[in-house]
This record gives structure tokens, C-alpha cells and sequence, in this order.
């Protein structure tokens, strides 16, 4: 009888235990590489964390909440509210939950298309499309859903509660008023020249032609590196 017992391939008992453990092992880290790459596509921005507690017999029990913004910088965002016992599960849930609340928001030349208003509770947000070059003008949480929505020329204004938690909701429904012109001019029976400004339109012709360079460039690029490699 062999000192090592073989199966039919001829495999002893202990390479088999050593093939199984780096399957495990390849398993994880491409589970491991997913997770990040998710992770990495998204942009998240916590806008603020409360502790609450609960009165109960013999003492109070205390946990967090946690208001997260995710985006992917490039028109879509999602607001999302966790709570746990702990600051981290926290703003794992409310990412969770913001990336089951995505949304699309129209943009002309990383501006908005025209002037918004959203209301949520005590809290009233105005947005207004600027130039490029302005920058993002606005507070905290405003700021943290346009950054992560990919908006980076915008005037905005507070004109209610300074609670984040409203403010960061009326941004929210003000993106979501948002249209394009050629939604607006199908609705109103017009042509696209009559519903928007020849300004707009400008922006967007200007917007498309930059961004077909870019790709232009980056598809350059990436064949100058395939060749050189």
C-alpha cells in the first residue's frame, strides 16, 4: 500500500487540498478586485452623521445615521439614508440605499439646462446654469450632490431651513425638474430652435465637439501605448 492514498487522476490527498486552496484563493481575489472596481467607479460623499439614542430599562442604547450622496460624475446621482449601531455599517446602508435611488441629470456642457427650484419640507434649494469656468457655487450639501452628479458650473441659493438633511432633498427634487430641450419641444408641438436659447445650443454643439476630441485622443493614445508595447 503507497504512503499516499491516490484517486483515479492519480492525485494524492494533499495536492488536492493545495489545488482547492488557491481556487479559494483566485475566488477571493476576484471578488476582492470587483469590489473595488465598483468602488472605484462611484464617487461618495457623506454630508452628515447624527447619534441617536433610545431610553430603554437600565440605560440608553445609541446609534448612527448617516446621509450619503453617490454618483458616478457623469449625470447620475443617489441620495441615501442609513442607520446601524455602528458609524460604518451606517454609511454602508446609505450607500446601498443611494445607489437603489439613482437618477439621470440633464446637463449641458457639465451645466444644468435651465433655472430649478425644489422644495422638501422647510428646505428650498434655486438652481441656476452658469458659464464654464464658474464652478460649483454652492454649500455642503448642495456641493455634495452636484459634485457627485458630475455638475461643475452652477449657481445655487438656499432659501429655507439650513437642515442638511432638507437641503440635500430639495437639491434632489430640483434636479429632478430638470428636462432637455427636445423633450420640452415634442411636448409643445415646437421646433427645437423656437423652445431653446441659440445660446444653449451653442454650449451643446461646443460640449459634443470637446468631448468627441477627448475620445478621439484617448483612442490615439491607447493605440500609440498598443504599439509601443
Amino acid at each position: 500500500m503507497a504512503a499516499q492514498q491516490r484517486d483515479r487522476n492519480g492525485q494524492s490527498a494533499e495536492n488536492r487540498d493545495t489545488e482547492r486552496r488557491e481556487r479559494r484563493g483566485r475566488r477571493e481575489e476576484r471578488r476582492g478586485n470587483k469590489g473595488r472596481e465598483e468602488k472605484n467607479q462611484y464617487v461618495e460623499r457623506v454630508v452628515t452623521i447624527n447619534r441617536v439614542s433610545k431610553v430603554v430599562k437600565g440605560g440608553r442604547r445609541f446609534s448612527f445615521t448617516a446621509l450619503v450622496v453617490v454618483g458616478d460624475g457623469e449625470g447620475t446621482v443617489g441620495v441615501g439614508y442609513g442607520k446601524a449601531k455602528e458609524v460604518p455599517a451606517a454609511i454602508a446602508k446609505g450607500v446601498e440605499e443611494a445607489k437603489k435611488n439613482f437618477f439621470r441629470v440633464p446637463m449641458i456642457r457639465r451645466t444644468i439646462t435651465h433655472v430649478t427650484q425644489g422644495e422638501d419640507a422647510a428646505g428650498i434649494v434655486l438652481l441656476r446654469p452658469a458659464a464654464p469656468g464658474t464652478g460649483v457655487i454652492a454649500g455642503g450639501p448642495v456641493r455634495a450632490v452636484l459634485d457627485c452628479a458630475g455638475v461643475h458650473d452652477v449657481l445655487s441659493k438656499s432659501l429655507g431651513s439650513s437642515n442638511a438633511i432638507n437641503i440635500v432633498h430639495a437639491t434632489v427634487k430640483a434636479l429632478k425638474q430638470l428636462e432637455q430641450p427636445e423633450g420640452v419641444a415634442a411636448r409643445r408641438g415646437l421646433p427645437l430652435e423656437r423652445v431653446a436659447p441659440a445660446g444653449m445650443l451653442r454650449a451643446r454643439a461646443e460640449g459634443e465637439a470637446e468631448r468627441k476630441e477627448a475620445a478621439e485622443k484617448a483612442e490615439a493614445e491607447a493605440a500609440a501605448a498598443g504599439v509601443s508595447n
